[in-house]
């Protein structure tokens, strides 16, 4: 069975990534070079598709900081520092990219289809502080039936399954997950700031280093700062 695999580098995918080598697919990773505050993730995901042993590991590079309208993809919006886990569930951030989930979905829709894949995974995760609109069960539920719709594959009774295996998991529990699934957390990525080592007060190192702290375990990342 083959998939494509959306691999960011982070936490999340990088479970996801894993989790999907242990349902039996055939793995071919994408990531996406969008011109991102944080291309440093690249780096892990690269790392983490060849540790894993992927079939393919492809890299689509656009520009989305043409447009900006986040932190993340213009370098002149400040980043979210040291804001509380309840700061962060308050409102959409300015780390929220728009579209970006539809755009990063259709690209590994084409190579899904043109591969004959079965599936395509995404670690979106609804009950992360964030509250992206494009990480939720409602929007996958329409992404799955655009994929239906808007492809022969789909048409012809074969419709490619979006997997989202961490839609309804917490932050603890995914990780959990992962050390279940073996996955190299030294070797992923997850913050925003993008330097050599992670920022350690953003909000993505916040919920990853929280999480951590919780099950009392120790993340292995290099930190600039730790809480």
């Amino acid at each position: 069975m083959k998939a494509v695999i959306l691999l960011s580098g982070g936490l999340d995918s990088s479970t996801v990534l894993y989790q999907a080598m242990a349902d039996g697919c055939e793995c071919y990773a994408l990531s996406f070079d969008y011109r991102q505050r944080h291309q440093r993730e690249l780096q892990s995901a690269s790392a983490i598709a060849t540790r894993v042993g992927a079939v393919q590991h492809q890299v689509v590079k656009f520009d989305l900081s043409q447009w900006g309208g986040s932190a993340l993809t213009d370098n002149s919006i400040n980043l979210p520092q040291e804001r509380s886990l309840g700061e962060m569930s308050q409102n959409i951030p300015i780390t929220y990219v728009p579209a970006r989930n539809t755009i990063f979905l259709s690209f590994a829709l084409a190579w899904a289809e043109t591969l004959a894949a079965e599936r395509v995974y995404i670690g979106v995760n609804a009950l992360d502080y964030s509250g992206y609109p494009d990480c939720r069960p409602d929007y996958i539920q329409a992404m799955e039936e655009v994929f239906c719709l808007g492809t022969k594959q789909g048409r012809l009774g074969n419709p490619i399954k979006i997997i989202a295996p961490l839609s309804e998991l917490k932050k603890t529990e995914i990780i959990q997950l992962g050390n279940q699934l073996g996955v190299p957390w030294e070797l992923t990525w997850s913050c925003y700031a993008g330097r050599e080592a992670a920022c350690g007060v953003c909000d993505s190192c916040l919920l990853r280093l929280a999480a951590f702290k919780e099950l009392g375990l120790v993340d292995p990342l290099k930190y600039e700062q730790r809480r």
